[in-house]
């Protein structure tokens, strides 16, 4: 039996495309969280108060653009077949978490947006580029941006422990193929 790595999905396995977009998001998220956290922390004066800021803005419009690329992927992708073990409630709440965790991601990353750009200023992604501001969509949209974003993180890394304790569990415990479908893109022949 011989198989080959795969960029595209087939019936029963992620391909390399979907593998990495989802670990590099996944990476990227769980990082921001802490990193919005200590941002929260720093005072005017400390020297961090102007770099650490951008970074977490620059990253999180990166973050975004992943998402819509991970979003189109998705539409032109076929999507692995639910496992025979998986019965109907399994199968339901695996696709309300993975619709809340693509609805926390996006209203994370839009309240972001609004939180960045509430002055009119433009945010400038490490320098290379500037994602222009849109006019102001509420009054005090910084603050009301500011609240929905910590809330939505926050719920958004806590839905994301639990996708990630559901993939244990299916690993260790159910010892089904689910964990190993979005580590290996590896198609058997």
């Amino acid at each position: 039996m011989t198989a080959k790595v795969s960029l595209r999905n087939s019936a029963n396995r992620y391909g390399l495309v979907t593998i990495l977009i989802h670990w590099v998001m996944a990476l990227a998220i769980i990082g921001m969280y802490p990193l919005g956290l200590y941002i929260d922390s720093l005072s005017y004066y400390d020297p961090a108060y102007r770099t650490v800021p951008h970074w977490h803005k620059s990253i999180g419009m990166l973050i975004f653009a992943a998402l819509f690329i991970r979003l189109i992927w998705k539409m032109l992708n076929p999507q692995p077949k639910p496992l025979p073990s998986h019965g109907t409630l399994v199968r339901l709440l695996t696709k309300l978490g993975h619709l809340g965790l693509y609805l926390l991601m996006f209203v994370a990353l839009a309240s972001g947006y609004m939180i960045s750009t509430a002055d009119g200023a433009p945010i400038e992604v490490f320098n290379w580029f500037g994602v222009p501001a849109l006019p102001e969509v509420v009054e005090r949209q910084e603050d009301v941006a500011g609240a929905v974003h910590y809330w939505v993180a926050t719920a958004l890394i806590v839905l994301a422990g639990l996708h990630a304790l559901a993939a244990l569990k299916h690993h260790f415990i159910d010892k089904d193929e689910t964990l190993s479908r979005i580590f290996n893109a590896k198609q058997e022949k």
